[in-house]
């Protein structure tokens, strides 16, 4: 083992795969879940625009600029279910459609994320996650 992995540890074999395919299938029932609420009508928006909305929790990376401790902070607050499953509660029960069907974009962006292998951060940099290293080994 690396100093660096024992730093920080990564999640591996069945347990990492179990959390990728758990991403999946967050990604794919939210999706499905937003058009069944009929999300695209409620906001009303282009396709486009849905589209940047998806990618919008990434804009958490300029948090970066600020060195790699705050930008694991705020990243990983854009990118753990607590925050959209309060906006969709809320959204549901108190701001009408629009704010449920952008929480299910929102955790459809988390399941992409997670899918892919991009995990929470380290705060030793933005390639450090708790699924694995990002890009090119050291």
């Amino acid at each position: 083992m690396m100093p660096d992995q024992a730093a920080n540890p990564a999640i591996t074999g069945a347990p990492r795969l179990l959390l990728r395919l758990e991403g999946f299938v967050a990604l794919a029932g939210a999706l499905l879940a937003f058009v069944q609420v009929e999300g695209p009508e409620i906001l009303g928006a282009p396709w486009w625009v849905l589209a940047a909305l998806f990618f919008a929790p990434d804009l958490s990376m300029l948090a970066y600029l600020g060195g790699p401790r705050a930008g694991a902070l705020v990243y990983n607050a854009a990118h753990t279910y607590v925050a959209p499953f309060l906006l969709g509660s809320v959204g549901f029960y108190a701001l009408g459609g629009a704010g449920f069907a952008l929480a299910l974009l929102w955790i459809a962006h988390i399941g992409f994320d997670r899918a892919l292998g991009y995990g929470l951060k380290y705060g030793s940099g933005f390639s450090d996650t708790h699924l694995g290293r990002i890009g090119k080994p050291r």
